[in-house]
C-alpha cells in the first residue's frame, strides 16, 4: 500500500491565527488563515482549495486511464473544481463540488466521452473519499 503524507500546523486562535500546510515530499507548501478560508482574502489557501486540487487531479488522471483502456490516446484532460463551503447545523460544511473538465482526444465521440467522464467521477479515489459531500456535479466537453 502506497502511503502519502501531509501535515499542517495552526498557530494561535481561530480568527487571529494562521497556519501552514505541506505535503510530505515538500512539493506543496502553503499558508492559510481564517480569512483565506471563510473570508475574501486571496493570500493563502484553504483546506477546501486543496480538496479541489486533489479532486481535479485525481479525476483527470482517472479519466485519462479510462480513455486509454478504450484504446484512445488523450492529448490532455483539464479539470477545474469549485468547492462550495457553506454551513449546516451551526458549523461549516462542504455542500457541493463542481467539476468542469475538457479533454482533447482524437477519435472519441461525445456520447462515449460523457460515459467515461461519469465513470471517472464515480470511480476516482478522491471522489469516493468525498462520498459525504451532498452534491458533486460534472460538466464535460471535448476540445476541438
Amino acid at each position: 500500500m502506497k502511503k502519502h503524507r501531509a501535515e499542517a500546523k495552526w498557530n494561535k486562535g481561530l480568527k487571529n491565527g494562521e497556519g501552514e500546510v505541506k505535503t510530505g515530499n515538500g512539493a506543496v507548501q502553503a499558508k492559510y488563515t481564517f480569512a483565506s478560508r471563510f473570508g475574501d482574502s486571496t493570500s493563502g489557501t484553504s483546506p477546501e482549495e486543496l480538496i479541489g486540487a486533489a479532486h481535479s487531479g485525481c479525476f483527470s488522471m482517472f479519466l485519462s486511464a479510462l480513455m486509454e483502456g478504450e484504446g484512445l490516446s488523450p492529448e490532455f484532460v483539464e479539470t477545474k473544481a469549485t468547492v462550495f463551503l457553506g454551513e449546516k447545523d451551526g458549523g461549516p460544511l462542504i455542500e457541493k463540488i463542481e467539476l468542469v473538465t475538457q479533454a482533447k482526444v482524437a477519435g472519441l465521440e461525445d456520447a462515449k466521452f460523457q460515459e467515461l467522464a461519469q465513470k471517472a467521477k464515480a470511480g476516482c479515489p478522491v471522489s469516493k473519499a468525498l462520498g459525504a459531500v451532498p452534491e458533486i456535479t460534472l460538466q464535460a466537453s471535448l476540445a476541438e
